[in-house]
């Protein structure tokens, strides 16, 4: 699956924050919401999206990740 068929980054719409396309609904949200408990098919139906946004979102925070270095601080 390619992540850009999904998801889009418009300065019109939330912000310019990365979206499933065709909605506001936000790459963000989504995460939240998975990291809150709570299942892709729960997110999915209420917010009306297909499974493959859900995976988009994640695809698209996996690119990022490789992108992007944060140190930790190592006690």
């Amino acid at each position: 699956m390619d992540w850009r068929e999904r998801i889009t980054v418009d300065p019109a719409v939330c912000h310019g924050q990365a979206c499933i396309k065709g909605t506001r609904v936000t790459v963000s949200v989504v995460l939240d919401n998975l990291g809150a408990g709570e299942s892709p098919e729960q997110i999915a139906s209420a917010y009306r999206l297909a499974s493959e946004d859900i995976q988009a979102a994640l695809l698209y925070v996996a690119e990022l990740a490789k992108e992007r270095f944060f140190p930790l601080d190592v006690c």
